[in-house]
């Protein structure tokens, strides 16, 4: 476990987006490379070395303010940096990363399917997959609505919208299965009993979407479907979204985070890096302390703090941020 410490605005959530971009491709927080390269530069760089499962490893990623970026892995040129996400598992929490449970469904959909793609790596695209076939089907709609198109021209987007939407909820459902039981430990160790994960939605079938076709062609929206289900994050009985506290929501997504590290490290015999960006600030010390045991197995956490005294326990690597600078403590 590194424990990073410093000030306020030192650089240490630049740290460890560094680490994010050098082993999945792209940032946690910034849509463009102009945001992550530095004000005043053309590019910037981030090569990372070590190990997985005992194997040497070595990423590097380029990137260019006013152009695409580059990745390679032990030497190969990645055809896109975002397949890095595919070779490494690396899991982050972040303050703003509370919007998991106290925002929309959304943000809860998204994050259910990027645990699906770290989880089932073959079944990745099925979002991405069933979103586009869902976009076929609402231009569908719409020129049909509009005069320009027949009917017919909906009725295979709605097959694929049945089959995608099908698969995608089993895979999402597959997956709470195999996290809510480590997300309930590591709730529960963290002070927050009785936590739950529970998938909101039914798949919707050919059937059903052509008994609903006159309402989707008025609204030229498909109305039922994965793209509106949401996920149930609740502690005993209680929906987190609208009954938790901010510290209960914090525990939930970190709850997520960690149960996740567990499953992955169990499912592929490597666990993941696990990034905590100012994590331990609205922790009491016991949840400190129960965090600090959590993280204290096998697998690489790093942690930041403003005090490197508000971590209860000595960290394997301590390092201290200055503007410009990383330092052993």
């Amino acid at each position: 476990m590194v424990l990073v410490s410093g000030a306020n605005g030192a650089g240490k959530t630049n740290l460890l987006e560094a680490l994010h971009v050098g082993t999945q491709g792209f940032s946690p927080r910034a849509r463009s490379d102009a945001q992550i390269v530095r004000f005043g530069s053309e590019s910037a760089r981030v090569q990372i070395a070590g190990s997985r499962a005992g194997a040497p490893l070595a990423a590097d990623v380029r990137l260019h303010a006013a152009g695409s970026r580059r990745a390679s892995l032990n030497g190969s040129t990645l055809r896109s940096p975002e397949q890095l996400r595919h070779e490494l598992q690396t899991l982050v929490f972040t303050p703003d990363r509370l919007a998991v449970v106290k925002g929309g469904p959304a943000a809860r959909r998204a994050y259910l399917d990027r645990s699906v793609g770290r989880l089932f790596p073959t079944r990745a695209p099925l979002g991405v997959e069933y979103a586009a076939a869902i976009a076929q089907r609402n231009a569908a709609l719409r020129r049909a609505q509009a005069g320009s198109s027949s009917r017919d021209a909906i009725v295979p987007w709605t097959e694929a919208a049945a089959e995608l939407g099908a698969a995608l909820v089993a895979a999402r459902r597959e997956a709470l299965e195999l996290l809510s039981a480590p997300f309930a430990e590591c709730t529960t160790a963290l002070g927050l009993a009785g936590a739950t994960l529970a998938y909101d939605g039914e798949p919707a079938s050919v059937a059903e979407l052509e008994a609903r076709l006159e309402q989707d062609l008025e609204r030229g929206t498909t109305g039922l479907g994965p793209h509106l289900h949401d996920v149930g994050i609740e502690a005993d009985g209680r929906e987190l979204r609208n009954y938790g506290s901010q510290g209960e929501q914090r525990i939930a997504v970190l709850g997520l985070v960690l149960g996740e590290a567990r499953t992955l490290a169990e499912r592929t015999g490597a666990a993941p890096l696990v990034l905590l960006d100012d994590v331990l600030s609205e922790l009491d010390e016991d949840r400190r302390r129960a965090l600090a045991q959590l993280i204290s197995g096998e697998g690489q956490t790093i942690v930041t703090t403003t005090s490197a005294a508000a971590f209860p326990f000595e960290p394997g690597q301590s390092l201290v941020v200055k503007p410009g600078e990383v330092r052993t403590a």
